[in-house]
């Protein structure tokens, strides 16, 4: 698993730009990648969030779905019932880390043409997700 890098700054800039910790949203639920997709929508609905944090059977972070993911997956030709994260989350490595400022984070999403990216800790279990407002 490879984390976006943290390029190094004077001290006091570290005081003027908030970090990635300071941004993201910590509360949003984390889901196994052997979950079926029909589940997560159930998961996704409760929570009333857009996207899930998909982790493998050790915790580790391993990507992202979004509703719009799961709602295109759903209404496609070849969706079963047991349709898994596994094979349908988008995996957006790198992943952030909470240590890199805010501005380099939504830069490399907006580079990389993501809403949002799973913030992961130096382990790579998931800490929570930067979204970007639209």
């Amino acid at each position: 698993m490879t984390l976006i890098q943290m390029r190094t700054r004077p001290a006091s800039a570290h005081r003027v730009h908030s970090t990635v910790a300071d941004a993201m949203d910590a509360a949003v639920p984390q889901v196994w990648e052997d979950m079926t997709a029909e589940v997560a929508l159930s998961v996704m609905a409760a929570a009333r969030t857009g996207h899930l944090v998909v982790c493998d059977e050790d915790g580790l972070c391993t990507g992202l779905v979004t509703q719009a993911r799961l709602n295109a997956v759903r209404d496609s030709s070849g969706y079963t019932d047991r349709t898994r994260l596994r094979d349908i989350a988008d995996v957006i490595e790198p992943f952030a880390s909470p240590l890199i400022t805010r501005a380099e984070a939504e830069r490399a999403m907006r580079c990389r043409r993501l809403g949002a990216l799973p913030v992961v800790d130096e382990h790579g279990n998931a800490v929570g997700v930067l979204a970007l407002s639209r």
